[in-house]
């Protein structure tokens, strides 16, 4: 029997390998959320590093006093967070606590460090935190890590210069979700026992909250559309640690729209134009929050609006709309730690 030619017996046995690594390769990304998320990690930080660039142009250059990567948890950097508070003073400051975004699965402190340090050139002491994202860690490991940052900034009050009776939370995007669950822990206990955290700051200590782009109702993201909403599925897949985590405890309570009450701080609240989450998370929020009889401040626009602001278009301070919405964002910090 004369045998084939190595060359066909190789063609043959090539298809083979590469149906078998076509099949697990596609297991892996249906049984786990770690390929795409590690993939939306990539374009975030992409994105991320261009705003970056264009916000530090606009940073104070001197003038502030900085305490960098200090630990507030026993995760290294992961629970390190970053200070700035005006050079020369030692009189305790009301004091801007600022969550970065990321889609709960990327981002880190140093993404929003100009913007921080604009805001503390206003006189004010701002933090920027860092906290374990998904898939790294599942919920609600990064809302205690975060109730922890509050309650080291409390304690160590003095020696950063920080008010601990006028704080402010503030976020973007997935920060911005995260801070909405930190200030209804502060302002309803049935939320907080729900949760299962007791809040490391009081209702009176907190202000006031900065909200930018944020979630705060995820039952409409198994329904979105296009890209956009496959790429919310896997962070929150990712970040809740199920696949089906919109049936989960923890898909229920990031979704603060529903446990606010009356008692939740007086709130700026900004989204795009061009951001499809602002229809149905910000200007949501703010109608509830206003059906509350809450203090809000919003800033959204037409949708004739141009040009067309995009998700966290407050980062873009070449935009005189960033810039205004800045302005607002000062304005309402001199009024609310008055």
């Amino acid at each position: 029997m004369t045998k084939k030619p190595w060359y066909r017996r190789k063609a043959r046995t090539i298809p083979l390998a590469a149906l078998a690594l076509g099949v697990v390769a596609a297991l892996v990304w249906t049984l786990s959320p770690w390929p795409a998320a590690l993939l939306i990690r990539a374009l975030f930080e992409s994105t991320a590093n261009k705003t970056v660039a264009e916000m530090e142009p606009y940073a104070p250059k001197d003038g502030l006093t900085q305490f960098l990567d200090v630990e507030y948890g026993a995760s290294g950097s992961d629970t390190a967070l970053d200070v700035f508070t005006p050079t020369g003073g030692s009189a305790p400051l009301a004091t801007v606590v600022w969550i970065h975004g990321g889609a709960w699965i990327s981002g880190d402190k140093s993404n929003v460090r100009s913007y921080v340090q604009i805001l503390a050139s206003h006189g004010y002491t701002a933090v920027a935190l860092n906290y374990t994202v998904g898939p790294e860690a599942t919920y609600p490991v990064a809302l205690n890590q975060l109730n922890d940052a509050l309650a080291f900034l409390i304690a160590h009050a003095a020696e950063y210069n920080i008010d601990p009776d006028r704080i402010i939370i503030a976020g973007d995007s997935a920060g911005a979700n995260l801070t909405s669950q930190l200030a209804t822990l502060a302002t309803n206990p049935a939320y907080a026992a729900t949760v299962g955290i007791a809040p490391a700051i009081t209702k009176q200590q907190l202000r006031a909250v900065i909200l930018n782009c944020g979630i705060y109702d995820v039952s409409e993201i198994p329904n979105a559309p296009g890209i956009g909403g496959w790429g919310f599925r896997i962070s929150l897949w990712a970040y809740l640690g199920d696949k089906d985590w919109s049936n989960t405890p923890g898909g229920e309570e990031m979704s603060t729209l529903d446990d606010v009450t009356a008692d939740f701080p007086e709130t700026w609240i900004s989204g795009g134009n061009g951001d499809p989450l602002t229809p149905g998370q910000s200007e949501k929020l703010a109608a509830r929050l206003g059906e509350l009889g809450v203090p809000v401040t919003s800033v959204f626009y037409d949708q004739a609006h141009t040009p067309s602001l995009p998700h966290e278009y407050q980062f873009h301070l070449d935009l005189a709309d960033a810039q205004a919405a800045l302005a607002s964002t000062v304005a309402f910090l001199d009024r609310v730690s008055r």
